[in-house]
């Protein structure tokens, strides 16, 4: 079925219990009680759901869906408990329905806005459903985070999103991408962003997630998201909260053994921070949006992203990909995750130089004070890698860059306090490695470029044929 125009959330829901096929249950905890009930508004409700339930109570839920390990109920294991249970449920009790029916399970447990306004409204909501009677289920999870300052919008807007992910996964399943668009319809990114999108099984084998990671980013649903080592999706405030956060931005294309080397001195660095507890460090590596852009072409080339991608996961990594440009705004989103917790940067002294230019800031309330006052007010440190002085062999350091002299004092308050620290103990030996004159080398197959990055990424290039090296070059 195909739609030339964007239904309401009324029409989404009536759509829906009018399908004579789609039947199952809902199960909402805390504050997502208005999925099911813009389905009962719409009429015809009795069409599609076979049971709604909220166990609000922590009691009684433990009772229900069994006790949560880390005490937080919401979080994504209980709500796939959610979903197994409900959908299992579902398919137990319903077997006279089952030779002509597309089950599916309902699922959110959601925090909104507290009555004193203390906390972030956010939440887990996920859709377990058949695409063909009698089918294994598909599974679509998100994670959103609400940005309405009244509790009672947050609900509403929670129970649009509940009902663009059923209207999506059972109507847009053709198109991902159009599913993945359709969960903000009749809302904005300033109420409300998702920043966790995995959908799988057994309808969906050729859908790559992390492919959608940048897809959340890219196309404004969200700021930013993550995915781990392994290539699996990950929320950001889940694997952030309360840690130690390391942070490395680069275009890694490739990762050099500069790169490499910042982020092991920058390491070492950090861990030996008073404040710091190295079994508390999350070390990031950061793709910017605007770094991912081909500036030939000025769009995204998926594939080129993947390979950045597939090289850090082979390191290890874990890789946030965010649309925050300037370095205080990526600030500001951490620290909503690291509650306090020391922040650390490092950066090449290029661009750390780039912080002070001024120009930057010149359309910004606050101008580059205000700027400095998010960047460094809080338990934020930077450490600066240095490079060969532009044209010759002499290295340079922070203090060695051009600043206009009312700034001067700036930096200088900065270094006095702690802020920002020299990377000394660097390896000379790989500060003319240039990475725009490696990829060069690798697209056209030549030699030498081997020995300027890791010898597992160079391994990796060669046998995935990464960054259009050549086949025959093998």
């Amino acid at each position: 079925m195909e739609f030339n125009k964007k239904l309401t959330t009324k029409e989404k829901a009536l759509q829906i219990n009018l399908d004579p096929h789609i039947y199952g249950s809902f199960a909402e905890i805390g504050a997502g009680q208005d999925t099911a009930a813009n389905f009962f508004k719409a009429g015809g409700a009795s069409g599609t759901i076979a049971k709604t339930m909220s166990a609000y109570d922590m009691a009684f839920s433990d009772a229900i869906y069994g006790s949560v390990q880390s005490g937080r109920y919401v979080c994504e294991p209980r709500l796939i408990k959610m979903l197994e249970k409900e959908y299992n449920l579902c398919v137990k009790r319903l077997q006279h329905k089952a030779a002509d029916t597309k089950f599916f399970a309902f699922a959110n447990t959601v925090e909104a806005l507290n009555f004193s306004r203390t906390n972030e409204g956010k939440g887990w909501v996920g859709l377990k459903f058949q695409l063909t009677p009698g089918s294994e289920p598909n599974e679509c999870v998100i994670h959103i985070r609400m940005f309405d300052n009244d509790p009672i919008l947050q609900q509403q807007a929670l129970g649009i999103v509940g009902v663009n992910l059923m209207f999506g996964c059972y109507y847009l399943n053709k198109d991902p991408e159009a599913l993945l668009n359709s969960l903000l319809d009749e809302l904005t990114s300033h109420r409300m962003q998702i920043d966790f999108f995995r959908l799988t099984g057994p309808d969906f084998p050729e859908v790559d997630n992390r492919i959608f990671s940048l897809k959340l980013v890219k196309n404004g649903l969200a700021k930013a998201t993550m995915f781990g080592p392994d290539g699996s999706v990950l929320q950001p405030a889940e694997v952030l909260y309360k840690k130690n956060i390391l942070l490395l931005r680069g275009r890694f294309r490739p990762v050099t053994n500069v790169n490499i080397d910042m982020l092991e001195k920058g390491y070492e660095l950090f861990k030996n921070e008073e404040d710091v507890n190295e079994e508390n460090i999350m070390a990031l590596t950061e793709l910017n949006l605007s770094d991912l852009k081909d500036p030939t072409k000025g769009q995204i080339d998926e594939k080129d992203f993947l390979d950045r991608v597939d090289i850090l996961c082979s390191l290890g990594q874990t890789v946030l990909i965010s649309n925050y440009p300037e370095y205080f705004r990526l600030i500001s989103y951490l620290s909503k995750f690291s509650r306090k917790k020391k922040i650390g940067l490092i950066l090449g002294v290029y661009n750390f130089e780039k912080i002070f230019m001024e120009k930057y800031y010149e359309n910004l309330q606050g101008g580059i004070l205000g700027s400095f006052g998010t960047l460094f007010g809080g338990n934020v440190k930077l450490y600066v890698y240095p490079s060969y002085k532009k044209g010759s062999r002499e290295i340079i350091f922070s203090e060695d860059i051009k600043l206009p002299d009312h700034l001067v004092h700036l930096f200088m308050h900065l270094v006095a306090n702690d802020k920002i620290e020299n990377i000394t103990d660097f390896k000379k030996e790989n500060l003319h490695i240039i990475s725009d004159e490696i990829l060069k080398l690798i697209k056209k197959g030549e030699d030498g470029w081997e020995v300027a990055v890791p010898e597992i990424v160079a391994q990796t290039i060669r046998k995935e044929n990464l960054f259009d090296f050549p086949v025959i070059a093998r």
